[in-house]
């Protein structure tokens, strides 16, 4: 079943426009491609916010009621304010049943926990892809690609043209090209000879910035001694002797 969404054509254009759209709750938005011309709408933000938080709403063929006309349309980008987390923009790209589209669609990952990797060696699955680059006619399209890690041993990893895609889905590669989607790899641990070499050296013995720092009192008092000694090379009265008591006869 496809996924409805409502829209209105939109009239004012223009940056203010948008502003004052987007501050009464909608977003502004454009459907273009096929046999049609480009249409700007207007969506409710409430609405097309939820719709974004499914996975299927960003690849799926999507049904656009546009003013009481519905058009089978794909979800082609969308921008999101920075830090407000409100959408922006949005973009729709018109489908025909006849024509081949070019989609990414997610991956699904299954059976990691019984590999033999994960289960008996200790390993952790590790996933390269999460999505994939696909062609297909609009109605092959499917939700989601399942990629099975129930065989893989640590080091073994799956490729692309390994996965099963669903009948008339191709993978978008160049030629000779297969990449990695999902591999289980040995967990980092800590050796005993590492944790022996850390404590050999004495925290004492570690140098800081306080450590490394010059002593900037000794410094002047050098310096005061270093002065002193060329005021009585000059000519200078030296410091005199404090005067020693005499003893009472």
């Amino acid at each position: 079943m496809k996924i409805e969404i409502n829209a209105r054509k939109r009239e004012a254009q223009g940056t203010g426009a948008s502003r004052r759209l987007r501050r009464s709750g909608n977003v502004p938005g454009i459907v273009y491609g096929g046999s049609g011309e480009a249409v700007t709408i207007e969506l409710n933000h409430k609405e097309l916010y939820q719709h974004l938080t499914n996975e299927k709403f960003h690849a799926s063929i999507l049904s656009l009621n546009l003013d009481g006309r519905a058009e089978d349309v794909l979800l082609r980008a969308f921008n999101m304010h920075p830090f407000k987390g409100h959408v922006q923009h949005i973009d729709f790209q018109r489908v025909s049943k006849d024509k081949k589209i070019h989609m990414k669609v997610p991956l699904h990952f299954v059976n990691a926990e019984v590999s033999p990797g994960v289960k008996e060696q200790g390993g952790i699955p590790n996933h390269v892809l999460n999505e994939l680059d696909v062609t297909c006619l609009p109605d092959d399209l499917p939700g989601f690609i399942e990629v099975d890690m129930g065989h893989l041993t640590i080091g073994h990893s799956v490729h692309v043209r390994e996965l099963k895609l669903p009948k008339g889905v191709e993978p978008v590669l160049h030629k000779g090209e297969n990449p990695v989607v999902a591999t289980i790899i040995q967990p980092v641990l800590i050796t005993e000879e590492e944790t022996t070499a850390a404590e050999a050296v004495p925290a004492a013995e570690v140098p800081t910035t306080e450590q490394a720092a010059p002593d900037k009192a000794a410094e002047g008092a050098a310096g005061g001694d270093k002065a002193a000694v060329k005021g009585g090379d000059k000519g200078g009265k030296p410091a005199e002797k404090p005067a020693e008591k005499k003893e009472k006869k």
